[in-house]
């Protein structure tokens, strides 16, 4: 069965088909600046010929239709027909409480979804923007959604409650939901299968390190914590997220700088995080590496804090669960940059951390880098948000055949 997974943002979508049986990638692209001047399609079938087709997309239902026109392309596609897709799975930001597992899509389902779009009103209207536009143009092909939320709905109330009057949270489930879902699920159950250990028997602390970032702790199979909150700006120092900070810092700002609450957000959102941090400098992590290395202060400043608080969030999770036996690195960051692992690594030698410099110099490879024998043992495992969607769809379907 071939799997069409779509990942729709506000003016982009990523997508790829994937062959459910053999997992493998027949076709991927993205579509950009969608209802934009200067949109175009990325496509790569399995061959990897890139293509670059520069066309008006004034909606996400021409971007679908685009995408189905290029996998049906008589000359550069990889399908014969539209009949050819057996199912398409949709990545969705926020399931709230309502989700706790991926779900088949149904017109009850579009309406749990669209009842969260206050918790993710930057994600979910796009979300179901892409769902609307593959169900008008695939009626009768079988589609998944499956949540970034789902993954921590088995947090314990003690993880998962804010300290606030409790009306809130019964009136409007104001709580910690978490992000990133699909990719510490796949990366913690990457790991145990690389340990050759029962991942019901592991305690394995997750980081997700990219331009978002997250941190999650995994005990016997289920997720007890993780360091974003009701939205992803909570937790980490992110590429322009601010993280964690002293709620009474937005009125602060407010009334200082004479902005509104919206303003607020903005700039905590758009323009904090490393961003802020190095002054400007820039929010991707290569360039502040590069700066880094050439003693730039800015870029020292905004790396050392992000390290800190990814090592903070480490230790607080293994406190949490009494314990490690695992820790992952994964996303772009987490996979590729061999100095952020070296620096976090250095705060966890309490915890028994101590990883190979040689084999720490890896990109993008999935192995162990702590020396043979250490414990907790050290990993790195690039994450494939897309194949576990593919998966998700593929139980989804078959069960119900």
């Amino acid at each position: 069965m071939k799997i069409l997974v779509i990942n729709c943002g506000s003016s982009s979508l990523k997508f790829q088909l994937i062959d459910a049986l053999t997992e493998q990638v027949e076709a991927k692209g993205l579509c950009e600046r969608i209802g934009i001047e200067g949109s175009r399609l990325v496509y790569t079938p399995g061959d990897g010929r890139k293509q670059i087709i520069e066309t008006p997309m004034p909606d996400h239902k021409e971007a679908v239709r685009l995408v189905l026109n290029a996998l049906t392309d008589k000359e550069h596609g990889v399908l014969n027909s539209l009949a050819d897709i057996g199912a398409s799975g949709h990545r969705i930001v926020h399931g709230g409480e309502k989700f706790s597992d991926a779900t088949l899509i149904t017109d009850e389902v579009l309406e749990a979804i669209r009842a969260c779009n206050d918790l993710a009103p930057l994600h979910n209207p796009a979300n179901l923007t892409g769902i609307e536009a593959c169900r008008s143009l695939m009626p009768e092909t079988p589609m998944a959604a499956v949540f970034d939320t789902a993954f921590h709905q088995t947090m314990p109330e003690e993880a998962y409650l804010y300290g606030i009057p409790y009306e809130y949270y019964e009136k409007y489930k104001l709580r910690r939901y978490g992000f990133h879902g699909t990719s510490h699920a796949y990366v913690s159950k990457r790991a145990a299968a690389v340990l050759n250990r029962s991942y019901e028997d592991l305690k394995i602390i997750t980081c997700h390190l990219g331009n978002g970032a997250s941190v999650a702790a995994v005990k016997k199979g289920v997720c007890v914590d993780t360091s974003m909150g009701l939205t992803p700006l909570e937790g980490l120092i992110m590429g322009t997220r601010s993280g964690d900070i002293d709620p009474a810092v937005i009125e602060f700002l407010a009334q200082k700088e004479n902005k509104t609450l919206e303003q607020v957000l903005e700039i905590l959102n758009k323009e904090s995080g490393v961003l802020g941090l190095s002054g400007r400098l820039s929010s991707d992590f290569r360039d502040l590496e590069d700066g880094y290395l050439e003693g730039k202060k800015e870029a020292v400043r905004a790396v050392d804090a992000f390290v800190y608080r990814v090592a903070k969030y480490i230790g607080a999770y293994a406190a949490a669960m009494n314990g490690v036996d695992a820790i992952c690195f994964t996303a772009g960051l987490g996979e590729n940059s061999a100095m952020i692992r070296r620096k976090v690594c250095g705060y966890l030698g309490y915890l028994g951390v101590a990883i190979r410099e040689d084999l720490n110099e890896v990109r993008g490879q999935e192995i162990v880098i702590s020396e043979k024998g250490a414990k907790p043992a050290v990993l790195v495992i690039p994450t494939n948000e897309e194949l576990a969607i593919a998966r998700e769809t593929f139980r989804l379907v078959r069960k119900q055949d």
